[in-house]
């Protein structure tokens, strides 16, 4: 498959739950419903690449939330963000408009991605690379050590 311009488009994937799928895991819906800053972080951590800590994205999504009540245009950003990583479709409609209309279903539905996709959340992005190694970090080699 070709783009208009003649580049070589990738394939489009599916999202691996759907939008109202929150039951599908119960645990991620339940931390969702009460504390969505938590999930917030935890996806915004994965999604960053460890560059910004949980902590940080969950503070920021209070801030919003309590501040002014428009967090829903910080978390569609990093939704937009998974979606160009995993190059899902843009469903069911705008990435703004699924945030501010349904908060808690697209965190869950996100959540629920990256879990299918091999990510913990609740480990982080340094925890989930670990777990990717299995515990093995090797140590740096110094320009000394190469010779013979």
């Amino acid at each position: 498959m070709y783009s208009s311009t003649g580049q070589p488009q990738q394939p489009i994937s599916q999202w691996s739950t759907g939008l109202c799928d929150c039951g599908k895991d119960s645990s991620s819906c339940c931390l969702t419903c009460w504390c969505p800053c938590i999930t917030f972080g935890r996806i915004g951590e994965i999604v960053d690449k460890g560059t910004t800590s949980c902590g940080v994205h969950g503070a920021l999504y209070s801030l919003l939330c309590l501040l002014t009540g428009c967090q829903c245009i910080y978390s569609c950003m990093f939704r937009s963000k998974l979606r160009k990583q995993y190059m899902l479709p843009e469903q069911p409609c705008n990435d703004c408009l699924v945030h501010c209309c349904c908060e808690w279903c697209a965190l869950c539905q996100e959540y629920r991605e990256l879990k299918h996709r091999g990510f913990e959340p609740s480990l982080g992005w340094e925890g989930n690379l670990a777990r990717q190694n299995q515990g093995v970090v090797m140590p740096p080699v110094g320009p000394k050590e190469m010779t013979r």
